[in-house]
């Protein structure tokens, strides 16, 4: 039998695909910027989901029951440390796909770019189905770690188990928008996310108390919320507006194109699922000396300082997809400006918000939990991360530089090494200033990741113009 040789596959040119975004040509911010808006906005949208969440939480107590709500939110928060190591897992194949997806392109090799999209699809299904079945049978063990009150325990069992439902579909959905940012259509899973999102809204108030079921009410609405973005992305790629024409979601991988998607893939996943573990650490390092009221402050404030977090994390997404296309087609130069733009950017929006953060910390922190102990606890929290926000953002734009040039190892080596540093910090910082210390031992990490990885990627970068000529 004549079996096509795979390297045709990478000699194919059909870039009048429908549904992809040249990033390789036209004005560099303005590109940036429509690339990177609908990616911060998803961002924000992925933060809402758990933010309302805490919000309507935090509402439970209504009529005096504080610790009612408190305990809750506490519930809410353990979730959201491991839905965090969750999302770290399908980052995998979502950066897969976004650089090898967006390389591709740039290269003007279209069956490739589709045989990636499959090959990034059949990696989230498989890894989605296995993570769920490991947090679903493992609930009470997994949570336990936490060291909350046996009660919140197993509420938080209960919640994890509901959602393990609609989880192995938002892998998917994680890998879609992949696909979608490496083909400069950030636009699609913002829409998509934003739709869900407002489903979610709607959900929640009935099902917590119009029918009654209070904290699981949360969960459920999430779950609905979820399979329904699923469902658009399903519908999109199949039906409406087929991305990269039709590629088959589950397929017989071949090794070529699992190396790649694993090594592009694998440090960013790893590099933030360590991050997820270790904040969980650190979460568990906030209950001993805190109690439930310090886990929830770490995980309500995380949450919130998540402003700039997903700016920073679409512009570096943006940056990942903007680099991937230019570097293949060795328009380099035009990389290195659209990142000169996002940490001018990035600057102006930290410095606004770690002004907000530290003077009006305990107010931004009462819309979450309008309880007086938790927003005492919250200013603590918010004063000491506005010191560093700038620091943070511009390591969050950097990676997405390396990522974008397929350098995904040395952001993951910079980031692992000083949030596990954190441990051992928050322990000897808080035994001397108690929860502060904690707060103080991320704060440090930050400074020194926003300082080392833009020096680092400035001295990679002037290897690689003596590689490549730079063209514009």
């Amino acid at each position: 039998m004549h079996t096509k040789p795979i390297k045709k596959v990478w000699d194919l040119n059909c870039m009048g695909n429908r549904g992809i975004n040249n990033l390789t040509e036209g004005n560099i911010l303005s590109g940036l910027l429509r690339l990177a808006l609908p990616l911060m906005g998803t961002s924000f949208l992925q933060m809402a989901y758990t933010l309302m969440a805490m919000s309507w939480v935090g509402r439970l107590g209504s009529g005096g029951h504080s610790e009612v709500a408190t305990r809750a939110e506490a519930a809410i928060g353990a979730i959201g440390m491991l839905l965090w190591l969750t999302g770290s897992i399908a980052y995998l194949a979502m950066i897969g796909a976004e650089v090898a997806v967006g390389q591709s392109i740039g290269a003007k090799k279209m069956r490739l770019a589709k045989a990636y999209a499959s090959h990034t699809t059949t990696i989230s299904i498989s890894i989605g189905v296995i993570w769920v079945l490991l947090l679903f049978v493992f609930a009470e063990p997994i949570l336990s770690f936490f060291k909350l009150d046996p009660a919140i325990t197993t509420d938080a069992a209960l919640y994890l188990r509901i959602l393990a439902v609609c989880l192995p579909f938002q892998f998917v959905s994680y890998n879609f928008s992949g696909i979608y940012n490496g083909a400069g259509r950030s636009f699609v899973p913002f829409r998509n996310n934003a739709f869900g999102l407002v489903l979610n809204m709607i959900l929640d108030p009935i099902l917590m108390f119009t029918l009654g079921l209070g904290l699981h009410g949360a969960a459920i609405g999430t779950v609905i919320a979820q399979l329904f973005v699923f469902a658009l992305f399903y519908y999109q790629i199949r039906y409406a507006n087929p991305i990269l024409g039709q590629f088959r979601f589950m397929i017989m991988p071949r090794m070529l194109f699992l190396k790649r998607v694993f090594f592009l893939g694998t440090p960013v996943s790893i590099m933030n699922s360590l991050y997820a573990i270790i904040n969980m650490n650190l979460a568990r390092v906030a209950s001993i000396y805190g109690g439930h009221i310090g886990l929830m402050t770490q995980t309500t404030g995380g949450q919130i300082e998540g402003v700039t977090w997903n700016t920073s994390q679409g512009f570096s997404t943006a940056l990942s997809a903007f680099m991937a296309q230019n570097y293949a087609a060795g328009h380099i130069e035009r990389g290195r400006k659209a990142y000169i733009y996002a940490l001018r950017i990035m600057l102006s929006v930290g410095v606004v918000v770690s002004i907000a953060f530290i003077l009006f910390g305990g107010q931004i922190f009462g819309l979450i939990v309008p309880q007086e102990e938790a927003m005492i606890a919250g200013a603590q929290y918010l004063f000491v991360m506005g010191l560093v926000q700038v620091f943070m953002m511009f390591e969050l734009t950097t990676q997405g530089m390396f990522n974008g040039i397929g350098r995904t190892i040395e952001p993951a080596v910079i980031s692992i090494t000083f949030n596990a540093l954190r441990i051992p910090l928050a322990y000897y910082l808080a035994s001397d200033m108690g929860i502060i210390g904690v707060w103080w031992a991320i704060a440090i990490s930050s400074i020194c990741k926003g300082i080392i990885l833009p020096i680092w990627f400035t001295i990679l970068y002037r290897r690689e113009v003596k590689k490549k000529r730079p063209t514009i």
